[in-house]
């Protein structure tokens, strides 16, 4: 069977630094991950992405100041463009009081600020699989 190189892009909501999430792609980059990188923050540019570049897995940094809505409207988009296939995951900054609702908002999983690059490797390799398009 051909080995086929997962897609994932890299995105982020909120304003802040792009360092760590750069840092990110070359930890994924290195670990076998073809990763994309989009500066955009808008729901809808970062499904626009996703979408042309026919990912498998969009991951969202929330930075300080992020709507925790807009991871909503990130999967909402997905599933209007019959790309509910694609999962997201997010991670970085949000209100302890929003943590909770993070699942209703479709997204699969949600990795706290100090998660190292590491396990966000290791969780990768387990749950993201290429998507047949």
């Amino acid at each position: 069977m051909e080995n086929v190189m997962v897609r994932i892009l890299l995105a982020k909501l909120g304003d802040g630094y792009d360092k760590a999430m750069l840092h990110l792609g070359k930890v994924f980059r290195d670990a076998g991950v073809e990763v994309i990188y989009t500066n955009a923050q808008e729901p809808d540019a970062i499904v626009a992405s996703a979408l042309q570049e026919s990912v498998d897995h969009i991951g969202i940094t929330t930075l300080p100041g992020a709507d925790i809505n807009d991871l909503a409207i990130i999967t909402e988009l997905l599933a209007k463009e019959n790309a509910s296939d694609i999962r997201v995951t997010a991670g970085g900054f949000i209100a302890e009081e929003d943590e909770s609702r993070v699942a209703e908002l479709g997204i699969v999983e949600f990795f706290p600020k100090g998660t190292t690059f590491n396990e966000l490797v290791e969780w990768a390799r387990k749950n993201i699989k290429p998507i047949k398009f």
